[in-house]
Order: C-alpha cells, then sequence, then structure tokens
C-alpha cells in the first residue's frame, strides 16, 4: 500500500495566498498521484500475469464498471465528470495498453524457457 506521511500538505486550496504556494501543493499533489498510478501498474502486470488468454485483456465490461464507479467517487469528491472521465479513459487505456505488453512478454520467456 502506498504511504503518504512523507509529503505533508502544508495548505489546503483555500489558505494558498500566492502561485508558489499553490504550485507547491499542486506538484504535491502529483507526486502522490505518480505513486498511486505506479502501484496500480503493478495490478495490470498482475492481471497480465494471471489472465488465460490474451482475448480477455481489454475487458469493455470491466472498462464500463470501472468508469462508472469513478464518476460516482468523482461526484462524491466535488470532481467535475469532465475531468474525470477523459482522465480515466486514457489511463485504462494505457494501463491496456501496458496489460497487452506485459502479457506478451511473459508468454514469449515462458515460450523461450521450454
Amino acid at each position: 500500500m502506498t504511504e503518504y506521511k512523507s509529503d505533508p500538505r502544508q495548505n489546503t486550496a483555500n489558505e494558498c495566498q500566492s502561485m508558489p504556494e499553490v504550485r507547491h501543493e499542486v506538484d504535491r499533489l502529483d507526486r502522490l498521484l505518480v505513486r498511486l498510478i505506479a502501484e496500480r501498474q503493478t495490478y495490470m502486470e498482475a492481471a497480465a500475469r494471471i489472465k488465460p488468454d490474451r482475448s480477455v485483456v481489454r475487458d469493455e465490461a470491466r472498462i464500463r464498471d470501472v468508469l462508472e464507479k469513478v464518476l460516482a467517487e468523482a461526484a462524491k469528491h466535488g470532481l467535475s465528470a469532465e475531468i474525470a472521465e477523459p482522465v480515466w479513459r486514457a489511463m485504462m487505456e494505457a494501463c491496456i495498453a501496458h496489460e497487452f505488453e506485459a502479457y506478451d512478454a511473459l508468454r514469449k520467456s515462458d515460450t523461450v524457457r521450454r
């Protein structure tokens, strides 16, 4: 699980009085997002290892399910759907491409070992 204690917030958005303060917090959030997305990527690699067939790497029902859950969570936290939906769609597409690469690489190395 990702740990966040090492990157504490200095100001809320409402407390920021200058652009350097805003930029500091945006940079802090970007560092946290990178860690979370990297953690998410490890699960795509696990999926590539676990899925029995390449044809199930892309799962349209799962894409719809993830997007539905993300949009519901976004609404709870005041994140605009106009931001959330394209960000998650792009991330999911990149993750699917990564999972295909990982799937192929794992199966190629299995073939080489035989």
